[in-house]
Order: structure tokens, then C-alpha cells, then sequence
């Protein structure tokens, strides 16, 4: 994967940080993503939250089902991005299943997976289950389903690993982040914006960097959420992510920005190393997928953080004398850990003023 982007920068010149994010992450067969390299559970890179214990999809399932009824169609489409291993699409079919018969007989499943080796690995775990089988569909893109989507989109850590432009302030000026060759290695270097969204998107976030200050730009965020948006007919939007909203991401506090690199469970900020073999993310701003949503048609419904939204959807209940279970719940919860680092944001179309349980007390 590294004398691949070699070789294109030495062919056509430095490339942007997100040219060599895209890259590194979703290139065929090599790159982070689209290899068949174990990359999620022990034997990968990271954990998510659906590998902590079922109890998390089998929660997220009590937020679906009161979606479909408020939606109150004879068909409920998920669409999930990134499905990782596939654990989170079970434990929400078996949580339907077990609790929401009627809801689960009325929904179709689909999985967006760019990955060929994920998308096996999710047919292996899901296809085993009889009353799944006809219920769920791999897709390569939004553009395959079948149109229009009356559902539910969800994505669980999906949008910090879209590629991302980085920014420095300069004095007056803000300048990219552009990657270079140098002795043989990868080096950065400053030169002009090599899109005018990038000074558009910090003035309609109305937000100014400190001189020297570096930041993400995920402009990739921005036009999935107008796919979305345009393939939603009457539904949800649900991003669960870590991340923050602008004030709080762009903060002088973080003068580095948020780029993370995570390779066999260990964390750097180099994402120089390991090209290919490891993740690259940065947090996600949710201001931004706020405002432009809304551009696109889409209204948020509320934005917490997940320790407020399993509480209102009931884990405790669902823990109840189960060790086992207990022990991933405080886990899932722990306002240090992954209850605080988490938000979740809803945001619908087609459909007015809906109060969901996950929300209660916490809009925004």
C-alpha cells in the first residue's frame, strides 16, 4: 500500500491528506478496509461497542421498533453502513425477533459494505440464522437499494474513518496539509486550500483557528449525509460516533487536531506507519452533520451522548441478573469510557415532531 501512494505522488505530486486517507483505507484489496485482514474483535485493531456484549444491539433494537411504529408502514427498512463483523445487524434482528415479533416479520435489513472481506465475514455470522435468511441484502452503495427507504440509516463508527482534509492557520491564512516524499519516507507540507468548501465550511461554523492550530475537515461526512438525505423518503438517520460539536472539537485545546491510528490494539498519531495495516480516524464533528443535514432536507431530532440513550431505551432492565451482561453495561455506560466518548445523533425526514425514547429529556 505505501509504494502504491509512492507511486502516485512521485507520477503526480503531493496529494492531500484525505487523497492519502482514501487511499490507505479504501484502496482495492490493499487497503485498510477492503483487505481481508481481521481488523475488528481481538485478533484485529479495535473494538466497537457491539463487541462488548449483545445487550448493546439488542437495546438499539427498542429505538428501531419504536421508529417503525411511529413510522407505521407494513415495511421497516435498516440500512446499515460499515457492518464491521455483522455483530451489531444480529444482535438487533434477534432483539426484534425475540421482543418485537410483528416489527421484525416487516423488516429488510440492508448492509452497505465496501470491504469484501467484512462482507464475507458478516454472511458467515448472519446467513447461519434460518429466520434471517431472505431478510437481509448486501450493498456496495446507497444506490443500489431499492428506493424509496422508509426506515431507519444507521451507522455505528463509520464516520470517523471517512477520509479527511487536514488544516493549519497560518497567521491570517489557512492553509491544507498536502503529503510528500522525502528520503524515502512521507512527509507533510503547506500550500493552498485545494478546495474553497475548506474556508467555507470554518465560516459557516463560524469558527476561527488559532495561528498554528491544525484541524480535520471532513468534507466525505457531507456528502453522504446528501445521499442519505436524498435516498430517505420517510425515516431516521442514527450516527453513533465519538466526536464532538464545533466549539468543543476546534477548541485550542486540541492544537493537534484528532487524527488517531489504532494497529494490534495500540494507539499513535502517526498515520505515516503501518500504511494499509492500520486505522486512521478523527472525531467527528456533529455540528457540521447538524447543519448540513438540514441543507439537505433532514431535521434533528436530538443528540446525546450514549450513556443517556441506553439508559432511556432501558440496558439496566435488560441487564437485570445477568453478570455477564451487568459488567458490559457499565462498560457501555461509563460517562469516562464509552458512555461520554460516544454521542448519538438522530435526525428524520418525512415526518413530524417524532419523541423518541432514546431522546427523553436529552433534545438538542
Amino acid at each position: 500500500m505505501e509504494k502504491v501512494i509512492k507511486d502516485i505522488i512521485q507520477k503526480k505530486g503531493p496529494m492531500t491528506f484525505a487523497g492519502f486517507m482514501h487511499l490507505a483505507l479504501y484502496y482495492p484489496k490493499w487497503g485498510y478496509y477492503t483487505s481481508n485482514q481481521d481488523i475488528i474483535g481481538r485478533e484485529g485493531d479495535f473494538f466497537t461497542s457491539a463487541h462488548v456484549n449483545p445487550v448493546f444491539g439488542e437495546t438499539l433494537a427498542e429505538q428501531l421498533s419504536q421508529m417503525a411504529d411511529i413510522l407505521g408502514e407494513p415495511e421497516f427498512k435498516i440500512v446499515e453502513f460499515g457492518a464491521g463483523r455483522g455483530f451489531l445487524a444480529l444482535d438487533i434482528l434477534n432483539g426484534l425477533k425475540k421482543k418485537h415479533p410483528r416489527v421484525f416479520e416487516g423488516t429488510r435489513y440492508y448492509i452497505v459494505e465496501v470491504g469484501p472481506g467484512l462482507k464475507q465475514r458478516q454472511r458467515e455470522l448472519l446467513e447461519e440464522e434460518v429466520d434471517f435468511r431472505g431478510k437481509i441484502k448486501w450493498l456496495d452503495n446507497l444506490k443500489e437499494i431499492d428506493k424509496p427507504i422508509c426506515g431507519c440509516v444507521l451507522s455505528n463508527e463509520l464516520v470517523d474513518a471517512f477520509p479527511v482534509h487536514i488544516v493549519k492557520q497560518v497567521g491570517a491564512e489557512l492553509k491544507e496539509v498536502y503529503v510528500d516524499i522525502k528520503d524515502n519516507g512521507f512527509c507533510e507540507i503547506l500550500d493552498e486550500l485545494s478546495t474553497p468548501l475548506l474556508k467555507e465550511y470554518f465560516s459557516r461554523l463560524n469558527i476561527k483557528l488559532q495561528d498554528g492550530q491544525r484541524a480535520e475537515v471532513n468534507l466525505a461526512a457531507l456528502d453522504w449525509l446528501k445521499e442519505v438525505a436524498g435516498s430517505l423518503d420517510r425515516g431516521f438517520l442514527l450516527t453513533i460516533d465519538y466526536g464532538y460539536e464545533a466549539p468543543l472539537l476546534y477548541h485550542p485545546v486540541r492544537h493537534d487536531g484528532t487524527i488517531m491510528c489504532y494497529y494490534r490494539h495500540r494507539a499513535s498519531d502517526n498515520p505515516y506507519i503501518n500504511v494499509g495495516r492500520q486505522d486512521i480516524t478523527a472525531h467527528v464533528n456533529f455540528t457540521a452533520l447538524k447543519i448540513w443535514g438540514e441543507d439537505a432536507g433532514l431535521i434533528t431530532t436530538g443528540f446525546t451522548n450514549q450513556m443517556h440513550f441506553l439508559f432511556n431505551l432501558g440496558i439496566i432492565r435488560e441487564a437485570q441478573g445477568d453478570g455477564k451482561k451487568a459488567l458490559a453495561v457499565q462498560q457501555l455506560v461509563s460517562p469516562e469510557g464509552m458512555g461520554g466518548i460516544f454521542k448519538v445523533l438522530v435526525q428524520h425526514k418525512g415526518i413530524k415532531d417524532p419523541h423518541l425514547k432514546g431522546l427523553v429529556d436529552h433534545m438538542s
